[in-house]
């Protein structure tokens, strides 16, 4: 008898797909549902989570009434909506159109390394005018100003007496520097925007205030005196000049009458001598008046921090990790999904609690004799959002140190000890130190807050969201290789 040939196995079915790499990615999705039911059915934990959005709202109320009362009132703003300083004397003829202004800047005197003399053609007397400015400094050479930004374009040493000459084709402003008038170099051009018809074209002296700052733990003590410039001008030629203009001064608009001795311009013949006090650009110690108003979120953090480190440290407590563990045996994938929800669920409070705090805040602001900028302004909006995602990755930073401690006193501890002891410590310290401290540490984080740069700014705003960012992941990779190391 003969046996049956074997058969061959059959082969799937055409239709037939592995749902191994289904399973895989449902599974994570069923682990973030797992985990935010663990969230949202604990009635303390989401009540910590109002706690954090009252608490920022609170203190954005407090502030805005107190800055109302007796805070600084803000300078006008520049054309970005920046407070700025338009100070200075400025002799001008109206420029007719298109044209050029020349000069020799034939001697500078007084106000230090960034004490300004030079040429202006701006749009107006009126402060916060849009303007461009060549200008020879005792200490940084010869700058192209615009914008009331600080620094400007070109440099190199050269000092008075110094050629300038500055020309005007349509909304663009071109500067050129000479030492002898004959061999020009182009120093740089810039475009002004609202810059139309008639102009002015004239000479300017400026110098920033002398400036004493003292810290003390808890704040600062600033103290200044106005510092004083004096140039002296030949060779002066608008091209072509208004019909009938007569030169004219601008010293400090809108306020008290100038001081002869400080502020003014006199004519001997064929030489203008120019005097003034105070500075053109940024004004460095103004108010931030929005991130004042957002700094409750240094008070609403030790909510979410707290938050944070008790859903992760409420399963070691209780013993119901290892059941989490065993329905999930690979732990990296249950704490990134811890960590992904307890960062979104503090986004979206930092939102409400942060938008919440610049509208209620704006009327109390407003009554209070101050006027912040819109929260359709591109600064603002990004504090506003950036806070509440500030507040996420603190909240994943502090998850993370809770996976490596297991303790939650210890945890929160912690974490509230890093981010708030530079801030402390670093109101003591001289700005030089206390730039570095705040630049290393997750401190840095609050930068992204910021809207004003001033004399004390010490990262941009991304750049130190992106520090607290760091920190955060490497605490989770921390907490991640140890979790696969330690028994639950």
């Amino acid at each position: 008898m003969t046996a049956p040939a074997p058969t061959a196995p059959s082969a799937p079915p055409p239709s037939y797909r592995s749902t191994v790499a289904g399973e895989a990615r449902d599974g994570f999705g069923r682990l973030l549902l797992a985990e935010w039911t663990k969230l949202r059915t604990v009635p303390r934990w989401t009540l910590t989570l109002l706690a954090a959005v009252v608490l920022v709202v609170a203190v954005a109320l407090l502030s805005a009434s107190d800055s109302g009362s007796s805070g600084p009132e803000k300078g006008p703003p520049s054309p970005s909506g920046l407070p700025i300083i338009d100070l200075g004397h400025y002799t001008y003829l109206p420029l007719a159109g298109d044209g050029s202004i020349v000069a020799r800047v034939a001697s500078q005197d007084g106000g230090g390394a960034w004490a300004k003399a030079g040429l202006m053609i701006r749009g107006s007397a009126e402060r916060g005018a849009p303007y461009a400015a060549l200008a020879v400094t005792p200490g940084h050479g010869v700058r192209m100003l615009t914008g009331y930004e600080r620094g400007g374009a070109g440099g190199g040493t050269a000092t008075a007496p110094q050629w300038l000459r500055l020309t005007r084709a349509g909304a663009t402003v071109t500067g050129y520097a000479s030492a002898d008038g004959r061999a020009w170099r182009r120093v740089g051009s810039v475009r002004l925007d609202g810059l139309r018809g008639r102009a002015l074209a004239g000479m300017f002296v400026a110098v920033p205030d002398k400036v004493d700052v003292r810290r003390v733990f808890g704040g600062e003590i600033i103290s200044g005196a106005p510092g004083d410039t004096t140039a002296a001008f030949d060779n002066v030629a608008v091209t072509p000049p208004a019909p009938g203009a007569a030169w004219q001064d601008r010293g400090e608009p809108g306020g008290p009458a100038a001081d002869p001795a400080l502020d003014g311009s006199t004519r001997s013949g064929g030489t203008f001598t120019l005097k003034g006090t105070g500075d053109i650009g940024p004004d460095e110690f103004a108010p931030d008046v929005t991130k004042a108003t957002l700094g409750g979120a240094m008070i609403g953090q030790a909510a979410i921090v707290a938050l944070a480190v008790l859903f992760m440290t409420a399963e070691y407590r209780r013993g119901t990790l290892r059941t989490t563990f065993a329905a999930s045996p690979r732990r990296g994938r249950v704490l990134a999904a811890k960590a992904v929800v307890v960062g979104l669920a503090s986004l979206a409070a930092g939102l409400v609690a942060a938008f919440a705090s610049v509208l209620l805040a704006r009327p109390l602001l407003e009554s209070g004799g101050l006027t912040p900028p819109p929260l359709s302004d591109p600064a603002v909006l990004r504090a506003v959002v950036g806070t509440a995602a500030l507040l996420a990755v603190l909240a994943v930073f502090a998850l993370a140190v809770a996976a490596i401690v297991r303790r939650s006193a210890v945890a929160i501890a912690a974490v509230l000890l890093v981010l708030l002891v530079p801030e402390i410590t670093a109101t003591g310290l001289p700005v030089a130190a206390a730039r570095w401290v705040e630049r290393l540490t997750p401190a840095a984080g609050f930068a992204i807050q910021q809207t004003v740069t001033r004399y004390d700014t010490a990262i941009g705003p991304w750049a130190g969201l992106g520090v607290l960012g760091a920190y955060a992941a490497a605490a989770l990779a921390a907490a991640a290789w140890l979790l696969r190391r330690r028994d639950a």
